[in-house]
């Protein structure tokens, strides 16, 4: 499975994904350019770590709608951002390892 992870990775999901089996790669600001140098196009899922960068999502999902996206972070996500999310998870509740067992269960 491809997997991108977007924005600051303070919980380590990158790792735990990895860790898993999948390919990862990181970008750290999110626009529409890192996606595509990241193959977005190519991607399974996009995990973001930051919903200060939900603009990412829509941006995402319009480069490739069978994209799923994983938001990873503890803050609430924006309401234009929230119906396009796959999954939501607050890093207090489950750890990365935990995100990254539950992407092989959804793919």
């Amino acid at each position: 499975m491809q997997v991108i992870v977007a924005g600051t990775d303070d919980h380590d999901v990158a790792t735990a994904v990895t860790a898993e089996g999948h390919t990862v790669e990181r970008v750290d600001l999110a626009n529409r350019p890192a996606l595509e140098n990241a193959g977005v196009h190519e991607a399974d899922v996009l995990v973001l770590t930051e919903v200060q960068q939900a603009t990412a999502i829509p941006v995402a999902k319009d480069l490739n709608e069978d994209l799923r996206v994983v938001v990873y972070a503890d803050r609430s996500l924006p309401d234009f951002a929230r119906g396009q999310a796959d999954l939501v998870v607050d890093p207090d509740l489950l750890g990365p390892e935990t995100v990254a067992e539950e992407l092989d269960r959804r793919a």
